[in-house]
C-alpha cells in the first residue's frame, strides 16, 4: 500500500431492485485529502451507490477498497469501523438528547455513561477548535438551528474517527451564510487530510468546493473530471445527455393591475404556534413574486391558506373581491372557482394520487366542471382526450394517459400537476417548490412554462428554497423568516448574501459576525416556537 492509494475505490458495482437496475458496473476512485462531488439527475443512482458504500445496501456485484485494501461492508457498523461516516440529508439525531448524548450514542465505552460523556466533552472541544465546529455540548438538539444540527452530525462521524465523510445534499436546509460556513468547515477537514464525498444537485456548489466530480446518468458513471477543467454547462450536458439551457431567458416584466391583495394574514397551527404572523403583500398581473426562505418559516402555510387548505384570519382580495379565510367558501374548490390555481410543494402527497392514472390525475379538483361531466357521470372519453393533449403540450414522457402516476419520474409527475393547473387559465397561480427533486432537463422546461405564463399576464406567487431559482424567475423577491416577511427586494439590486441574512431574520448586515447574528435569531425563533399544550 502506498501514499497514492485511493481513499475509496469501487470496482464494478451493480445493484438492482427487481427489474430496476439502480447501479450498473460502476467504478470510481476517490483520492485521499480531496472533496469529490457526485452529481446526476433524480434517480441516477447516486444515493444507492453511497448507501452501498455505507453498508445500507449490499451490492449484487463488485468490490470495495478502502485505502487500497479490499473491504467487506455488510452494514453501517462495518463502514464506521473502516473509517467511513455519513451525514444524511435528514439528520439522524434524537431531538430531546443533548449534543454530547447524541455524539456518544452507540459509541459508549462501557455500561457507565459518565466516563464516556467526559471523554466526549474533551474530544468535542478539540474537534471544535481544529475544524471550526463549535457547538454547545450541553444544548438539547431540539433547541439548535438546522446548521448546528448538521455540525452535530459531522462531529458524530469525526468522534468515531471517520477519515472519509459522505455528505448527502448538505445545503438543502441551510441559509447561504450557513452553507458558506459549512464549506469553510469542509475546507478545514480537507486541509487536515480528511476525504469528503459530496452528493449535490447544485452545480454552483460543485464548482465552488470540489476538487473532482463524477457524473452519473441512469445508473451508470458517465464521466469523472477535475473540477478546474470543466464548467456547469458541460456537467449539465453529461448529466442529461444533451445541451441544457442553464440561464432563464426572459424579457422584463410588464406588470398590470393588482390581482391579489393580502393583508395581515395570520395562521395558528394545532399546537397553538403562530405560523403566519401578519403577512401583507400585493401581487400584480404579469409578474412573479418569489418568496425565499429556509423551509419551515411559514411559506408552506402561506400557500395552503391562499389555496384553501388551511383557515386563517386577515384579509385577502382577488380582483377586488374578498375571499373567505374560514368557514363556507374558504376551501380549495372555492379557490379554484374564483381563479386561483395551486401547484403544491409535495406533488406526491398533495398534487397527485399515485395509484391513479395520469388522465384521472389530470382533472382532480376540476372533475365537477361542466366540461368533464356527462349527465350524472364523468365524461371519461373527453377527459382522456384532453389529458393526452396536455401530456403532448407539456412533453410528459411517456405520453400515456393510462399509465399510473407512480410510474412516471419525478419531473414528469410535476409536469402532470403543472399541466392540470396551468391549462385551467387561472388569474393567480401559486407554485410551491416547482423543481424539487426534478431532473435538470425538466427544470429547463418548467422554468420556461412559468415565464410563458407570466408573459401571458398571469400573476404568479412562487415559493422556493432554491435561491438560484428565485433569482432566475422572480421580478420581485419577498423573504420570509419565522412567519413574517422580513423585506422585499428587486433581484437586480440585491445578492445572495443579503437575502441569506434576511432568511435568518437579520435585517442589518452584521459584517464578519454574520454566523453569530444568525445563530442568535435562530435560537430566538426556536424558543418562541415551542408548542403550547394544556
Amino acid at each position: 500500500m502506498t501514499d497514492t492509494a485511493p481513499a475509496i475505490e469501487l470496482k464494478g458495482i451493480s445493484k438492482a431492485f427487481g427489474p430496476v437496475q439502480a447501479n450498473k458496473d460502476i467504478s470510481i476512485r476517490v483520492m485521499p485529502g480531496t472533496i469529490h462531488g457526485i452529481i446526476g439527475e433524480n434517480g441516477a443512482g447516486k444515493s444507492t451507490l453511497m448507501s452501498i458504500l455505507y453498508g445500507f445496501y449490499k451490492a449484487d456485484a463488485g468490490e470495495i477498497f478502502v485505502a487500497g485494501k479490499k473491504t467487506e461492508i455488510p452494514d453501517s457498523q462495518a463502514a464506521i469501523a473502516a473509517g467511513i461516516g455519513m451525514v444524511f440529508q435528514h439528520f439522524k439525531l434524537v431531538q430531546n438528547f443533548t449534543v454530547l448524548e447524541n455524539v456518544i450514542l452507540g459509541a459508549e465505552d462501557g455500561r457507565l455513561l459518565r466516563p464516556s460523556l467526559a471523554k466526549a466533552r474533551g474530544v468535542l472541544k478539540q474537534l471544535a477548535e481544529e475544524y471550526g465546529l463549535s457547538v454547545d455540548p450541553d444544548a438539547p438538539v431540539e433547541t439548535l438551528s438546522v446548521g448546528h444540527q448538521q455540525r452535530v452530525e459531522i462531529l458524530k462521524a469525526l468522534y468515531r474517527q471517520a477519515d472519509i465523510l459522505i455528505l448527502d445534499e448538505p445545503t438543502g436546509v441551510l441559509t447561504p451564510a450557513e452553507a458558506d460556513h459549512l464549506f469553510r468547515i469542509l475546507d478545514n477537514l480537507r486541509a487536515e487530510g480528511k476525504t469528503i464525498i459530496l452528493i449535490t444537485h447544485k452545480l454552483r456548489e460543485i464548482m465552488e468546493i470540489t476538487d473532482t466530480v463524477s457524473v452519473m446518468r441512469r445508473g451508470q458513471m458517465t464521466a469523472t473530471v477535475k473540477t478546474a477543467e470543466t464548467d456547469p454547462q458541460q456537467l449539465a450536458e453529461l448529466m442529461v445527455g444533451r445541451k441544457v439551457l442553464l440561464q432563464v431567458d426572459k424579457a422584463p416584466a410588464q406588470p398590470g393591475a393588482t390581482v391579489l391583495e393580502v393583508e395581515n394574514l395570520r395562521h395558528v397551527d394545532a399546537d397553538g404556534v403562530e405560523r403566519l404572523r401578519g403577512i401583507s403583500f400585493d401581487l400584480r398581473a404579469g409578474e412573479i413574486l418569489g418568496v425565499a426562505g429556509v423551509a419551515g418559516n411559514g411559506q408552506s402555510e402561506l400557500l395552503e391558506v391562499l389555496g384553501g387548505y388551511r383557515e386563517a384570519t386577515g384579509n385577502v382580495r382577488l380582483n377586488g373581491t374578498p375571499l373567505p379565510l374560514s368557514g363556507p367558501g374558504s376551501d380549495g374548490r372555492a379557490r379554484r372557482v374564483a381563479g386561483i390555481g395551486h401547484v403544491p410543494e409535495d406533488r406526491q402527497r398533495e398534487g397527485l394520487i399515485m395509484a391513479y392514472t395520469a388522465w384521472e390525475n389530470s382533472v382532480f379538483g376540476y372533475h365537477r366542471d361542466p366540461g368533464n361531466q356527462s349527465g350524472a357521470l364523468m365524461n371519461n372519453a373527453a377527459i382522456k382526450s384532453e389529458a393526452a393533449g396536455k401530456m403532448e403540450r407539456f412533453d410528459v414522457r411517456p405520453p400515456n394517459p393510462n399509465l399510473k402516476a407512480a410510474n412516471f419520474s419525478g419531473g414528469n409527475q410535476q409536469k402532470i400537476v403543472l399541466a392540470r393547473e396551468i391549462e385551467r387559465n387561472p388569474d393567480v397561480l401559486l407554485i410551491g417548490q416547482p423543481t424539487r427533486g426534478v431532473d435538470i432537463g425538466a427544470i429547463e422546461f418548467i422554468h420556461q412554462e412559468i415565464i410563458r405564463l407570466r408573459d401571458a399576464g398571469k400573476a404568479i406567487l412562487l415559493v422556493s428554497v432554491e435561491l438560484d431559482e428565485i433569482f432566475a424567475l422572480s421580478d420581485r423577491i419577498a423573504v420570509m423568516f419565522d412567519g413574517r416577511i422580513m423585506g422585499e427586494r428587486d433581484p437586480s439590486q440585491t445578492d445572495q448574501r443579503e437575502l441569506g441574512l434576511l432568511m435568518a431574520g437579520v435585517t442589518e448586515d452584521p459584517g464578519e459576525n454574520a454566523i453569530a447574528a444568525i445563530d442568535a435569531r435562530l435560537e430566538e425563533k426556536e424558543n418562541r416556537k415551542q408548542p403550547r399544550h394544556g
